[in-house]
């Protein structure tokens, strides 16, 4: 048992039926798999795009929104239609278990309702904020 994972052992054997690792294992960027650096990409972008957005004047400022939600769209298609596996899965594969599986899953509800609350926040204190018009000048 190696930290979160529960891994089987690599044999002699289990390579010859199973490939090398080096074989199995698809092609990483900076130690993660290409989804997740897309994803990253993806939201770096976002981010950048909201900012520069968010200092435009009249309707581009709310482009910043569509921007958003544009993300949000595609980060949702990539998570929940992943790309099929370009190898035939007919040998049978190792298994692996993530044993912080809820406790990741409570993290990720923390996160995003901090995200949610900030974001409202946002909403309020920045984007709404009142524009009071200047009093005429009385005679």
């Amino acid at each position: 048992m190696t930290g979160r994972f529960i891994r089987q052992e690599l044999t002699s054997e289990s390579i010859l039926q199973y490939g090398a690792p080096e074989e199995r294992m698809a092609s990483t960027i900076l130690g993660v798999g290409t989804g997740v650096f897309i994803l990253a990409v993806i939201w770096v972008l976002t981010l950048l795009l909201c900012v520069f957005l968010s200092r435009a004047s009249g309707t581009a400022r709310l482009s910043a929104v569509l921007v958003f939600l544009l993300a949000v769209i595609v980060t949702l298609i990539l998570v929940f239609f992943p790309r099929a596996s370009e190898t035939a899965a007919t040998l049978k594969e190792i298994q692996i278990i993530d044993t912080f599986f809820i406790g990741r899953y409570f993290l990720i509800s923390i996160m995003s309702l901090i995200f949610l609350g900030s974001t409202f926040l946002a909403l309020v204190y920045h984007i709404l904020e009142p524009v009071y018009a200047k009093p005429l000048r009385l005679r």
